[in-house]
Parts: structure tokens; C-alpha cells; sequence
């Protein structure tokens, strides 16, 4: 990383944004009634692919701009996973998460702010509430926890791989690429359960958004579930990274 601290703060709010609004964006264009992606509140017309595209982009296009300055962590569960396996300092944590929450917040209000139309004509609370977080479709905490803990535990393994091999083969911008492919890939295949969050920020910050704006047709934020893509991305995260950090070393 490269850059003064200042420059690696904003680089996580801007990249966090950029995640949130082209992740968020996605589902509020397959999940919104009247747009482009979708007719009716829903998945149709490939509304699931349409999803794990706009995350998959929405993280390696950020990696591509600040990964050389920040890391671009983006994520809550990867700056806990790295700091509790020692390749990132303790001192600069806290404000790497408030950050990263300014600016999943930030990013949601744009989306509430592209999209109002689209939350006024939907009547369906539960397609509003998916464009904002995360819920467990099976209605069991317990599923979504296991859900977003696999699911980060893989992305923080993953992407510690890749990450390493590039860098020894000095081509930074196909681990880029392939960060934004595992997203997607974790999106298809791992997205059935809970949506899935797979970072606090992602999930907790444009919930706050939904319980405190006035969004149109809203229901219940959930705040009971609110919890598991918090706690549940930062165990399997750091799970991950020390799995791989004890086979393979860091």
C-alpha cells in the first residue's frame, strides 16, 4: 500500500461506495418494479446474474483504482481477519471501519436517491427491504449464520491466494479480476440462503438507511436478523485467512 493513512481512509470510503452502488444498484434493478432489469418485483428476466455481476464489479473495479492505495479492504470482515493474523496494523482499525460504514451509508442514499420512483411503485416490503440488506430466506438465523460465515471464510482464503500468486508474478490486476469473479461466484452459488451479505458494512450500513429514511413502501428493517451479517462475516473471515495463513503462510 502506498499513500499517506488519510489517502487510504478516503480510498475505503469511495471504493465502499462504489460496492454498495453497483452491488445495491443490481438488485435494486432486478428487484424494483418498472425497471429496466425487471418488470416485477422479483429475480426474472436473470435478475440473480444481473446481481452477482454488479458485486463482482463492484469490488474489482474499486481494487483496480485504490487496491495500491489502501488494500481496498472494503469490508469490515477483512480488516478484523487481517489484523487478528498480524498483516495489519490494530492502530489503524477503527478508523478503516468507520470509513468503510460512511461510505456503504453514503452509497445506499445515492441508490434511494436513483431508484425513488422505482420503492414508490413497489408494494412488495420484503423486494424494498433486499435492495437495502440481507434476511435469511428460510426465516433461521442459525442457516444464515452458517450462510455468511462459509461464504467470507472462502472469500478471505480465496483472495488471500490470490493475491500472493499475483503479486509473485507481479500482475496485481488479474487478482483484481479474479477477486471480482470470486464475488460473483460466491453470489451465484452461495446467494441462495440470506442474498448474501459476506461484509458488516455492506449489510448494516444501508440498513440503518432503511430504518431511518423515509423510504417508500417500506416494511420491518429486521433487526432481529440484523446481527448475523455482522458477527457471522468476521468469524468465518478470519477463519479463512488463518486456514490459509496455516497451510500456506502469509
Amino acid at each position: 500500500m502506498t499513500g499517506s493513512w488519510e489517502a487510504r481512509y478516503a480510498a475505503e470510503f469511495f471504493g465502499t461506495l462504489i460496492l454498495v452502488v453497483l452491488g445495491n444498484g443490481a438488485v435494486a434493478n432486478a428487484f424494483l418494479k418498472d425497471t429496466t432489469g425487471n418488470d416485477d418485483p422479483g429475480l426474472a428476466n436473470g435478475g440473480w446474474l444481473l446481481v452477482a455481476a454488479g458485486y463482482g464489479l463492484g469490488v474489482m473495479l474499486p481494487a483496480m483504482m485504490f487496491g495500491s492505495i489502501s488494500g481496498n479492504h472494503l469490508n469490515p470482515a477483512v480488516t478484523l481477519a487481517q489484523a487478528f493474523a498480524g498483516i495489519f496494523p490494530w492502530s489503524h482499525v477503527t478508523p478503516y471501519l468507520v470509513w468503510q460504514f460512511a461510505g456503504a451509508i453514503v452509497g445506499q442514499i445515492l441508490i434511494l436517491a436513483v431508484y425513488w420512483p422505482h420503492y414508490k411503485a413497489t408494494k412488495d416490503a420484503g423486494a424494498v427491504l433486499g435492495t437495502f440488506a440481507t434476511k435469511d430466506v428460510a426465516q433461521s438465523q442459525l442457516n444464515g449464520f452458517v450462510t455468511e460465515a462459509v461464504g467470507t471464510g472462502v472469500l478471505l482464503f480465496g483472495a488471500m491466494g490470490l493475491y500472493r500468486g499475483m503479486f509473485f508474478h507481479q500482475n496485481v490486476d488479474i487478482a483484481n479480476i479474479g477477486v471480482g469473479l470470486l464475488i460473483a461466484a460466491m453470489v451465484i452459488s452461495l446467494g441462495g440462503p440470506t442474498g448474501p451479505a459476506l461484509n458488516p458494512a455492506r449489510d448494516l450500513g444501508p440498513r440503518l438507511v432503511h430504518a431511518l429514511f423515509p423510504v417508500p413502501n417500506k416494511g420491518s428493517s429486521h433487526w432481529e436478523y440484523s446481527w448475523v451479517p455482522v458477527v457471522a462475516p468476521i468469524v468465518g473471515g478470519t477463519i479463512g485467512i488463518f486456514i490459509y495463513k496455516i497451510f500456506f503462510g502469509l
